[in-house]
C-alpha cells in the first residue's frame, strides 16, 4: 500500500518500534539542538525556536517538578498553543509525572470536573490561566519556573507508563479520562506521517488552528513534528477567519495542516484559497465528493481524511500520494493498526457493524482513568469498539455514522450529559435533553429541549449564558426549546433518540 518507504514508529517487519525505555519528552528532543523546532507566531514578530531553547525550557519546569511530585502524579497544562505549552508536556513527561492537558475554553464547571477527577497537583499556566483556576488547584507560571539550563535525566519509563490522560467527551455522566502510555506518541507517528502524503519531505512546515489542549492538536500536530523534525507554528488565532489563517500561513510559510472539516467550511463559504500548501489533512468527520474537489481547487492539493478517538487515534487514513481516495470513505487502516467492522458477538463481518481496533495498537488507550468498568465496556474481546458504524468497501472503510449520542460541532466532541447536568442546576429547570441538531457549517449545533418548574421563568438567552459561564463557549445550546414534558422511559431517563428525531425533522 505504502511502496518501500519507511514508516515512522514501525520497524522494516512492520512491528511497533517500542524499545524498553521509552519517553515520550526523549522522542521530541533527539533532533540536533541547533535545529528548528517551532515557530513561534503568538507575539508581534515571528519567534523561531530551536531544540535546544527548547530542551532548556523543558529542563527548567522538569527541575522544578522533580522536587515536588512522585511518578505518576498529574500536572496539569492550561496553555494555548505556544513554546511553553510544548516545554510543559515535555517537562512532565521528563519528570515521570502525568500530564493533563486542559483547555482554555473551559469555564469553571468543566476546569473543576477534570482537574479534581485526576486528582491534579500542580498546573502549568499563564495569568488568564491562573485566573480561570481560581482556588482548583496551585497555578505554576511557566515564565518564573525558571531556564536554569542544567540538564535533567529522562525518567525510566516503559512503553507502558502512564504519561498523559486526555478527558473525552461520552454521552452519559462526566468526562472520561483516556489515560495514555508513552507509546502513545509511537502509535501516532505512521497515520500523522501517512496523512500528510509522508511528512518529513524537505520545507515542511506543520500547523493546526486546533488547539493543543485536544488529541488532534498535541498528537496528531504538535509531538509527531517534534518527533519527526519539521517544524511546527504555535500561532492564536483568538477567532478563527479564513483572512487571518492565509495571512498565518503565508507568514508562517506553512506547508502541512491538520484542518477540523469546520475549518475547510468556512474557507470553502468565503471563497479562500491558500498557496504553498504540501499537504493538508482532516479528520472528524467524512468530507464528501464536492468538498474533495474544492480542496483540489482552492488548496492545490487533495484533502486526505483520516480516523480515530482520544481512546485509539490515527489508525485509518487516506494518502493521495499512494493511492486515489474514495469520496465518503475514511480510507485505510494505517500500518500498525488492525482495524475491522465486526458483529455484535464481535467477529469481523463484511456487512455494516462496529467499526472496531484489535488490542496491541500502539495509541490505544491503558485504561479510563479510574473507571475499570467503563474500560472493559469498551472492548468486545480483543475489539476496541469505537462507538462508530462503518462498512468495508474492499480495503476502503466508510463511515456510516456516530452509534451514541455524542454531538460534533465546530470540530469539538461534545457530551450532552455534561450540558445538561449543567442546565438542571439552573433554578428554573425541570428536566432537560440535549442533541445535536444538523447544521450545514458546523455539522451539527448544540441544541436543549427544556421543561420548566411550575411558576418559574427562564428566557433561551439566559440559559445559553448560564452554560457559557460554567462550561465552554463552544459547548452551548445555540438553540433552547421549551416544552411542557421531555419523551421519558419508564425509569426516568430522558430518550434522546425522540428528541434528536424531532431536531433532524426541524433541520429538514
Amino acid at each position: 500500500m505504502h511502496g518501500k518507504r519507511s514508516i515512522p514508529g514501525l520497524r522494516a517487519d512492520g512491528s511497533w518500534d517500542l524499545p524498553e525505555h521509552l519517553n515520550m519528552a526523549a522522542q521530541c528532543l533527539a533532533q540536533p539542538a541547533e535545529a528548528l523546532a517551532l515557530i513561534d507566531m503568538t507575539g508581534p514578530a515571528r519567534r523561531d525556536i530551536s531544540y535546544g531553547e527548547l530542551a532548556a525550557m523543558t529542563d527548567g519546569l522538569a527541575r522544578y517538578l522533580l522536587a515536588r511530585i512522585q511518578p505518576g502524579d498529574r500536572v496539569g497544562v492550561l496553555l494555548s498553543q505556544s513554546p511553553w505549552c510544548a516545554a510543559a508536556h515535555l517537562a512532565v513527561w521528563k519528570a515521570g509525572g502525568i500530564s493533563v492537558p486542559l483547555f482554555k475554553l473551559f469555564k469553571r464547571d468543566a476546569l473543576a470536573s477534570r482537574a479534581g477527577d485526576a486528582g491534579v497537583r500542580f498546573v502549568f499556566t499563564d495569568a488568564e490561566g491562573a485566573e480561570l483556576l481560581g482556588d482548583l488547584a496551585e497555578a505554576v507560571m511557566v515564565k518564573s519556573a525558571g531556564i536554569d539550563g542544567v540538564p535533567v535525566p529522562f525518567a525510566e519509563t516503559t512503553p507502558d507508563t502512564p504519561a498523559v490522560l486526555i478527558y473525552t467527551s461520552g454521552t452519559t455522566g462526566s468526562p472520561k479520562g483516556a489515560l495514555h502510555g508513552h507509546r502513545v506518541l509511537t502509535g501516532h507517528l505512521p497515520g500523522v506521517a501517512i496523512s500528510h502524503d509522508h511528512l518529513g519531505q524537505p520545507g515542511d512546515v506543520l500547523w493546526t488552528p486546533a488547539d493543543w489542549a485536544w488529541i488532534g492538536g498535541l498528537f496528531d500536530v504538535l509531538m509527531p513534528g517534534l518527533a519527526l523534525g519539521v517544524p511546527v507554528v504555535a500561532a492564536r488565532l483568538d477567532k478563527f477567519t479564513p483572512e487571518a489563517c492565509a495571512e498565518l500561513i503565508a507568514e508562517a510559510r506553512v506547508r502541512n495542516i491538520f484542518f477540523p472539516p469546520t475549518a475547510l467550511r468556512m474557507l470553502k463559504a468565503a471563497g479562500q484559497g491558500l498557496g504553498g500548501l504540501r499537504s493538508v489533512a482532516s479528520g472528524g468527520e467524512p468530507l464528501g465528493a464536492e468538498m474533495l474537489a474544492w480542496g483540489r481547487r482552492q488548496l492545490g492539493v487533495t484533502i486526505n481524511e483520516f480516523y480515530g478517538q482520544t481512546e485509539c487515534n490515527m489508525v485509518a487514513s487516506s494518502c493521495a500520494a499512494d493511492f486515489e481516495p474514495r469520496p465518503g470513505c475514511i480510507g485505510k487502516a494505517v500500518p500498525g493498526h488492525e482495524l475491522a467492522v465486526i458483529d455484535a458477538a464481535g467477529n469481523p463481518t463484511d456487512a455494516e457493524g462496529d467499526v472496531a481496533i484489535c488490542r496491541g495498537s500502539a495509541s490505544m488507550l491503558l485504561e479510563y482513568w479510574n473507571r475499570p468498568e467503563e474500560t472493559a465496556a469498551k472492548f468486545r474481546g480483543d475489539w476496541l469498539v469505537t462507538g462508530d458504524r462503518g462498512i468495508w468497501e474492499g480495503d476502503y472503510l466508510r463511515f456510516v455514522g456516530r452509534e451514541d449520542d455524542v454531538i460534533t460541532s465546530g470540530g469539538y466532541r461534545i457530551g450532552p450529559a455534561e450540558i445538561e447536568d449543567c442546565l438542571l442546576t439552573h433554578p428554573a429547570v425541570a428536566t432537560v435533553g440535549v442533541v445535536g441538531k444538523p447544521d450545514a457549517l458546523r455539522t451539527e449545533i448544540v441544541k436543549a429541549y427544556v421543561v420548566l418548574k411550575s411558576g418559574a421563568e427562564a428566557s433561551e438567552k439566559e440559559l445559553q449564558d448560564y452554560v457559557k459561564d460554567r462550561l465552554a463557549h463552544y459547548s452551548y445550546p445555540r438553540e433552547v426549546e421549551f416544552l411542557d414534558t421531555l419523551p421519558m422511559t419508564v425509569t426516568g431517563k430522558v430518550i434522546r433518540k425522540e428528541l434528536k428525531a424531532r431536531a433532524t425533522g426541524e433541520a429538514e
